[in-house]
């Protein structure tokens, strides 16, 4: 079983982490609103030079400073050991093409399947949010808390990807979900998982739906840490812990007061 280590042990990893963001930032804004920085994927998805390039970067710096370690990127793997850094170099790559500010970076080192340093860069707002397992999270150095809010409440804010049925990633019909959801609640979706996991954590919203599973550990390993931090839940659709160095089933991301409820709905109506 991981042993968390004692307060300040994981500062190299999270400065580490904080370097990587806001070079990755730097990236974003150069390709930004750039002509001809993005092509398609097989599975019909988008990837950008943005993308690329963070992704590569990453890797030559953890070979550089932590060659034991082992990187999972949207783009781009190298190695195995169970100390892992998961990367979305852009999360939100549909808007950041579409010349949409709302896309972040995300990384997180995860040590036996459990994220413990998490750190999230909007570089249109220059905002920089890290959670650090057992230490709390933050954002520009303020301490991070979700709200209290309930689904019925008329502050209520939440968030829900909704895809084609014929989009080749999507695996779960959520149409059933977003109906009930409409009754007590206001929708939004920025296709920015990470974006609106922040947003949760600063107290803005209280939640939001990620409906894939399979390989999509990068969307919610930073989010993990961060959120819980927060004071928040991060869960899969089935209520259960997933590891955050392989396969999720979906992600329930909210706060203490809504979490029960959601995970009904869902039940209730997939």
């Amino acid at each position: 079983m991981l042993r968390y280590k004692m307060k300040n042990e994981y500062n190299e990893y999270l400065e580490f982490a904080k370097s990587i963001a806001l070079y990755a930032g730097e990236v974003m804004l150069k390709y930004f609103n750039a002509k001809d920085i993005s092509k398609f994927k097989g599975d019909k998805s988008i990837v950008t030079l943005a993308d690329t390039e963070i992704n590569s970067y990453l890797i030559d710096q953890v070979k550089k400073t932590f060659p034991t370690h082992s990187v999972m990127g949207e783009e781009e793997n190298f190695g195995s050991s169970n100390y892992v850094w998961v990367c979305d170099p852009v999360d939100g790559t549909m808007p950041y093409a579409n010349g949409l500010p709302i896309s972040t970076f995300a990384l997180t080192l995860v040590i036996d399947g459990v994220s413990v340093v998490g750190v999230a860069y909007d570089p249109f707002l220059e905002r920089l949010y890290h959670g650090v397992k057992g230490e709390g999270s933050f954002s520009n150095g303020e301490r991070l808390c979700v709200n209290d809010v309930g689904l019925s409440d008329k502050r209520s804010l939440g968030h829900s990807v909704v895809l084609p049925k014929t989009h080749t990633i999507n695996r779960f019909d959520l149409t059933r979900v977003n109906n009930a959801l409409h009754e007590k609640t206001m929708l939004l979706s920025f296709y920015s998982t990470t974006r609106t996991a922040m947003a949760i954590a600063e107290g803005y919203c209280n939640f939001s739906l990620l409906p894939f599973i399979g390989k999509f550990n990068h969307d919610v390993a930073a989010v993990k840490v961060i959120v819980e931090e927060a004071g928040g839940i991060v869960r899969n659709f089935n209520g259960e812990e997933d590891r955050m160095d392989g396969n999720i089933n979906g992600a329930i991301i909210c706060n203490k007061v809504v979490y029960d409820e959601i995970l009904k709905i869902l039940k209730d109506n997939l």
